[in-house]
């Protein structure tokens, strides 16, 4: 009786939990789609126009999506090789005791609120690249340092499951053939564990991707097609987040149909990163429940010649 009332809680609680991101979606999907079919999706997505509140407004968000991935290729520069080489490290180089204090530190940096990391970059970041390299400070280069940063508990505590998760026979085999410590690591232990490597660079760009509080404090916020690191730009969620208060009408349809592409290129990059942990199985069990090819044959043939 106990186990089929916790066996009902869960599925309770999974039901609710679809359940809840099926409103989600429909209430973005239906306050955001009627626009772009007004606009036109090729306007929309492509057009750097943007001019909501003029007397012939324009919806165009293309240069929102580009400077969203600038900054999140920036992130993802800063991000993979200091978060990969952590990960090593932490998993195959470092003493047991130190990899236990490692891996609660870089936690810590995932429970670290974002309004801090955008302190950070406006008032220490921001004021040393513009003395530096020039420009305003407030650029894509010093938004993509701090995503970077920000982005790295993803990406190391992932990558450092994936690394242990490889087999011990990989690594006794590689060593029994006369490789170094380092060989078996960068030729056998991360390409084995590379399908869990890239799922977390994916996750790590979706957090870049979908970052609003930080980015509206060191990205400058110009609505303009960014050419340099050095330049101010916007994102699609910091334009949502600046502007969405005070819009109305159009202007928040507009909002809400940015929205609307933010979601699918976030749940775009979510399905990629379950592929490729393998946590996707319809594809594997469809293949796995598909009666085999010479049955099916067989069973065709003996219809057609019973």
């Amino acid at each position: 009786m106990k186990e089929r009332l916790i066996s009902f809680f869960l599925f309770l609680s999974a039901l609710v939990s679809i359940a809840s991101l099926a409103i989600i979606t429909f209430f973005i999907f239906q306050a955001g789609l009627p626009l772009i079919f007004r606009v036109g999706l090729s306007d929309f997505l492509f057009s750097s126009m943007w001019n909501p509140s003029a007397k012939t407004p324009s919806f165009g968000i293309g240069a929102m999506i580009l400077g969203s991935v600038w900054v999140t290729l920036g992130a993802i520069m800063v991000g993979v090789p200091l978060g990969l080489a952590v990960a090593i490290f932490s998993a195959e180089i470092a003493p047991p005791r130190l990899a236990m204090l490692i891996r609660p530190v870089i936690q810590l940096l995932a429970g670290i609120p974002s309004v801090i990391y955008g302190f950070i970059g406006l008032t220490i970041l921001s004021p040393l690249i513009r003395s530096t390299f020039g420009g305003p400070g407030l650029s894509v280069l010093t938004a993509a340092l701090i995503l970077g940063i920000m982005i790295l508990p993803s990406i190391i505590s992932i990558s450092e499951d994936a690394l242990r998760a490889v087999p011990l026979a990989y690594r006794d085999g590689s060593l029994a053939v006369g490789a170094t410590h380092w060989q078996t690591i960068w030729r056998v232990l991360v390409p084995a564990a590379r399908s869990g490597i890239v799922a977390s660079v994916i996750l790590g760009m979706g957090r870049a991707l979908g970052e609003t509080m930080a980015v509206i404090m060191m990205l400058g916020n110009a609505l303009q097609i960014p050419r340099s690191p050095l330049e101010s730009a916007t994102t699609l969620t910091s334009n949502i987040g600046l502007e969405l208060a005070y819009a109305s009408g159009a202007h928040r349809e507009a909002l809400f149909a940015t929205g609307v592409v933010l979601f699918m290129l976030i749940m775009l990059l979510n399905i990629l990163a379950n592929v490729l942990t393998g946590r996707v199985t319809f594809w594997q069990r469809w293949i796995a429940y598909r009666p085999p090819v010479a049955a099916r044959r067989a069973t065709t043939s003996a219809r057609r010649n019973p």
